[in-house]
């Protein structure tokens, strides 16, 4: 018996994926009109026969990913992994992925994405938070599916896949507790990001619970409100009254705020402990491990390319917010102050 002629088999003699095969076989976009009759000459040539699934074929699709050019700085390369989590998800799908990073200058000017205006994809996952304008921006004017990751959009509804971060803010500052600790500080610039936002609440509300009315002083910004940057430079101004600890909005900020402290003569976790956030970070300052909230990266991505696939065979088809619980890594940044009590 002749062996079946795979979609690969045709890619390899043609020299192009089996995701582009596929699409030229299934009458799809992205793929040009010379080189689709050459892959469908090709694969009559070849005797290829498609196999039905017992329900519908499975379709691909070219899903673009947008994310601000401030997220793909030196170090912080939190948005590459979960695009990377992003594509390999993808092809597990039968579906391509093309990211495109927007401008601070594209972002101020309300500029769609060339990805969209030049239809190079089918759906959209925007990764990360952009300025409240152009967030609204691309949900008013993007007219084919999209899902936010990682953020939510301000002020108008679109499906969003984010981490639990008011509660895993609240457990962070939950657990400085438990250690003893009752002057904590938040490092973190407000207004910047919902991400952060949601993250600060949850600090508030683990204060109030405990009784703690919170000091402007100890809120200390990070990054440019503007721009959006993390900056060591002029911001992470160390109070004159220090906290006993720290809760950081990411491992980044934990990090940068850890060497800000040894730079003013502080030893962490000896005299001020610090926890972070997302379980991420390329260059931890020296040997101290961060005590984090994880971010489940593989799952965000896993339940962001269902939501829109879902959303791309079904045009009625939404979730809404879906939230996704982190998991609680303990390591050297923080210590024990008073009475020790289980972190449960």
């Amino acid at each position: 018996m002749a062996k079946a002629v795979k979609l690969a088999d045709i890619g390899k003699r043609l020299g192009v994926s089996t995701v582009t095969v596929s699409k030229a076989l299934s009458g799809q976009k992205g793929v040009s009109e010379e080189l689709r009759k050459k892959i469908v000459q090709l694969a009559d040539e070849m005797g290829y026969v498609k196999i039905r699934t017992p329900e519908k074929e499975r379709k691909s699709y070219t899903i673009g990913v947008v994310v601000a050019e401030r997220y793909l700085q030196e170090n912080q390369s939190f948005y590459w992994q979960l695009y990377q989590e992003i594509a390999q998800r993808s092809i597990t799908r039968n579906c391509f992925t093309m990211l495109e990073v927007i401008s601070y200058e594209a972002e101020k000017a309300d500029e769609l994405p060339k990805i969209i205006t030049e239809e190079k994809v089918e759906g959209i996952i925007v990764m990360g938070a952009f300025k409240a304008e152009y967030a609204n921006c691309l949900v008013k004017k993007i007219t084919i599916p999209m899902i936010n990751l990682d953020t939510t959009s301000a002020g108008e509804a679109c499906d969003a896949v984010v981490s639990n971060n008011l509660m895993g803010g609240y457990k962070m500052t939950n657990y400085l507790f438990e250690l003893g600790h009752k002057k904590i500080g938040f490092v973190g610039t407000r207004l910047s990001t919902s991400s952060i936002d949601d993250r600060f609440l949850g600090y508030l509300k683990s204060l109030m619970e405990h009784g703690i009315t919170w000091k402007e002083e100890w809120v200390i910004d990070d990054r440019d409100r503007e721009y959006g940057k993390i900056d060591y430079a002029s911001k992470f101004q160390l109070p004159a009254d220090m906290p006993t600890a720290f809760f950081c909005n990411c491992d980044l900020s934990a990090s940068l705020l850890i060497r800000k402290l040894a730079e003013a003569g502080y030893s962490v976790p000896g005299d001020v402990s610090v926890v972070g956030f997302d379980n991420y970070v390329a260059d931890q300052f020296g040997e101290i491990g961060i005590t984090t909230y994880e971010i489940n990266t593989k799952e965000m991505a896993r339940r962001a390319v269902h939501i829109l696939t879902h959303k791309l065979e079904n045009s009625n088809y939404t979730t809404g917010m879906f939230l996704l619980a982190g998991n609680f890594i303990e390591r050297e940044s923080a210590r024990q102050v008073g009475p020790e009590v289980p972190f449960v």
